[in-house]
């Protein structure tokens, strides 16, 4: 007999509610039900590890077939099925969760069940002009089977059917605005995207989509280099091998487990997105992690699983609650401890591939505090030279020579070595450490670390004259007098009349320093630096330049003895040379005045 009736439901809207508000995407319609159905598997099995099922189970795979012709699509198991009692509950009672009455009666299952709202099968009208389930209960013989049907609003029909196996079909018949699902390239997408760990095979097209083994749930300690790397080829196939991983596992005061990948990082700053994903009980929900993790751990990839983490109704987008804050804290440690344990491990190794992981601990400390207080004792310094130093090395090292008369400790920088070198060839001659910055992010972590080293300022090599980037507060005697220094000047304006800087007298360098220098200072050298984060013409930016006349130099002696325009005009564009501020003309006649003077001679 044919039974009739309404959905017991407190709108009759429930399907807009669906389509509009709990689900942003309609694909995750295939994750909900095949998720169901490994429920309904993962039931059978608890029921027959407790005894109360006798006979062979058998195969349990879960199929999805596609039936192009009527545009259909039947998600098949052998669980547990549902009697007319059970449909009637958990089918016409819209939100009432089978899987939390189950959880609650055999706590052992917890874990191992993934639905929990009872609103995913629901999900099957994102699609469906017309949803049918014929069902079987274990308990029941072959002809006490369930057909129940609905077109996407409140009426239901349903009816006693016969099905020779045990377990459910749900038939999903293609809405005219859903035709993208008409298609097996489009299902198998989906299949692989949501169900590729679950943990019952799941068959489409004659071939299991889920026959890779989700490692992070595995111990550490069964696992090998190999299988971890294997494993970072089936998430990331394209990718090159990582340079080292976390395995995270914990149980308590949370669940969490998973792997985070250490990737071989581009020589720029590129935090990339949906890269680390989440599984809750090995279905994947997002990768879209943004306020679950720290931004920085977005320069990581891998998979995160948790049922701690909470979901809305839908598990299509993430609620934030005080477990999250936890998970970051958790997650944070993690990284910190594994990246310490590297250093400490093996110290030649932690160098060789600190250029491959630097931008992300750089990034991520500068992001966060408490990340910084773990990690600064293995941030590695590297020198012009190539040898790397952590903070406190560096100190020890520079502390002698490099403390000016203020007490403060200057550390010297450059950021092209090649460049920049007669800078770098001048306080060599000094006995200082001259530290090498190139990387993207070295100007914000230049300015971070000043700000947590109290006792330590950073200078670039090219923003002053050498006295002057570590003022001891030596007395050089000067070569000129004030009034010889001022008619220097005078001669050196009137032989560059139309150069937009300022000129300013050195009388402290020692007279084998370089006699002009085109400098710009450290301050004004940053402000354009963050500038750039806000103009898209960087050529926009003025360039707050100076001329620095090193007075004590023998050749100024001559030039106030006999005034020389063009000796004077060859030095200034000597010294615009590391700025690469010579193109074109000016840099041709700069290369025939280079000629000329190496004939002459």
């Amino acid at each position: 007999m044919e039974k009739t009736g309404k959905l017991s439901i407190h709108t009759d809207n429930i399907f807009k509610i669906i389509k509009k508000f709990l689900y942003e995407d309609r694909e995750v319609f295939l994750r909900e039900l095949v998720a169901n159905a490994v429920d309904a598997t993962q039931k059978l099995k608890t029921l027959a590890e407790k005894g109360e099922i006798k006979e062979d189970l058998g195969d349990l795979t879960i199929e999805v077939k596609l039936n192009k012709d009527k545009g259909t699509i039947h998600i098949i198991d052998k669980g547990i099925g549902m009697t007319q009692e059970e449909v009637e509950k958990y089918i016409n009672q819209v939100a009432f969760s089978s899987a939390k009455e189950f959880i609650e009666k055999y706590q052992e299952a917890d874990g191992k069940i993934i639905g929990f709202f009872g609103l995913g099968f629901y999900s099957a009208f994102l699609v469906a002009k017309k949803v049918e389930i014929i069902t079987r209960s274990y308990k029941e013989p072959e002809d006490k089977a369930v057909h129940w049907e609905c077109e996407g609003n409140p009426e239901f029909k349903m009816k006693l059917t016969t099905k020779k196996e045990r377990g459910t079909e749900v038939i999903i018949h293609l809405a005219d605005d859903a035709s993208e699902f008409n298609s097996e390239y489009r299902i198998a997408e989906i299949l692989n995207k949501y169900c590729k760990f679950l943990p019952i095979p799941i068959k489409f097209q004659d071939k299991i989509i889920n026959d890779k083994e989700p490692i992070w749930l595995k111990n550490p300690q069964e696992l090998s280099e190999k299988d971890y790397k294997e494993f970072y080829k089936v998430l990331f196939p394209n990718n090159e091998d990582p340079i080292f991983w976390i395995h995270l596992n914990i149980d308590y005061p949370f669940i969490l487990k998973g792997i985070l990948y250490f990737p071989k990082l581009k020589p720029y700053l590129d935090p990339e997105q949906n890269k680390i994903a989440l599984y809750v009980n090995r279905v994947f929900i997002t990768d879209d992690l943004r306020g679950i993790l720290p931004e920085y751990l977005n320069l990581l990839h891998g998979v995160i699983d948790s049922p701690d983490i909470p979901l809305n109704v839908s598990r299509s987008a993430l609620q934030l609650d005080a477990n999250i804050r936890k998970i970051q804290n958790y997650i944070s440690k993690k990284v910190a401890d594994a990246l310490k344990e590297l250093f400490k491990k093996d110290r030649k190794h932690y160098e060789k591939i600190w250029k491959n992981i630097e931008i992300f601990v750089k990034y991520a400390a500068a992001r966060d505090i408490k990340l910084f207080e773990r990690v600064k004792d293995i941030i590695l310094i590297k020198d012009i030279e190539g040898k790397y130093y952590t903070i406190e090395e560096l100190k020890n090292e520079t502390k002698d020579k490099q403390t000016d008369k203020n007490g403060t400790l200057i550390w010297l920088y450059s950021t092209n070595k090649q460049e920049q070198y007669p800078f770098i060839k001048e306080a060599i001659k000094k006995g200082y450490k001259v530290l090498l910055f190139d990387n993207i992010i070295d100007t914000h972590f230049i300015g971070f670390l000043e700000s947590q080293l109290k006792d330590v300022q950073f200078r670039r090599i090219d923003s002053d004259t050498i006295s002057k980037l570590i003022d001891k507060g030596e007395e050089v005697p000067p070569a000129l007098s004030p009034e010889k220094q001022q008619e220097l000047i005078k001669i050196i304006k009137e032989a560059l009349p139309d150069v937009p800087y300022s000129i300013e007298i050195d009388s402290s360098a020692s007279g084998n320093e370089i006699p002009m220098k085109l400098v710009i200072s450290e301050y004004d050298r940053r402000l354009q630096e963050m500038m750039k984060g806000f103009i898209d013409d960087t050529s926009a930016i003025p360039k707050h330049y100076k001329i620095i006349v090193n007075a004590n130099h023998p050749v100024w002696t001559k030039i106030l003895l006999k005034p020389d325009n063009e000796k004077i005009k060859y030095m200034y564009n000597l010294a615009r040379l590391p700025h690469k501020l010579l193109s074109g003309e000016e840099f041709s006649e700069f290369i025939e005045k280079s000629y000329d003077i190496i004939s002459k001679n």
